[in-house]
């Protein structure tokens, strides 16, 4: 009963949980903001808080393999130059079960939660379902 009551709001990551960094930032910010919450993911926004993209370990797995400069050159392009720029995302409000169907089509462990543009949260899965059997 309570996961079919369940909504993104309820079992999101806030702000201060994940990697938000600004779009553009030198790419070598944006992995280290990722490695201090080991989560795999850094959402990427403008000044006002509007997502602008993600950037994830398999993202940057792919970019190193066909980089076409110097390795040094790739860490100081802007974050945003290696960022999915039209992720998939979700609402506050959408149901649980909605989002994890959205995200076992797409694959992807990390669902953003915007609201009128804003970021506003993440669901990432392993969390996610912590809180879920932590309700049950």
């Amino acid at each position: 009963m309570y996961i079919k009551m369940t909504k993104n709001k309820d079992i999101m990551l806030t702000l201060n949980q994940f990697p938000v960094v600004q779009y553009d930032i030198i790419f070598k910010e944006t992995l280290e903001e990722m490695s201090k919450f080991n989560l795999g993911i850094a959402c990427l926004v403008d000044k006002e808080n509007n997502l602008k993209g993600v950037i994830t370990d398999g993202d940057i797995r792919r970019k190193i393999l066909n980089i076409q400069k110097p390795f040094s050159a790739f860490f100081v392009d802007d974050a945003i130059v290696h960022a999915v720029k039209e992720p998939i995302c979700s609402n506050p409000e959408t149901n649980i079960n909605e989002t994890l169907k959205i995200m076992n089509t797409n694959q992807i462990w990390d669902l953003p939660v915007i609201n009128n543009k804003k970021l506003v949260g993440l669901v990432h899965l392993h969390p996610a379902l912590n809180k879920l059997i932590n309700k049950i």
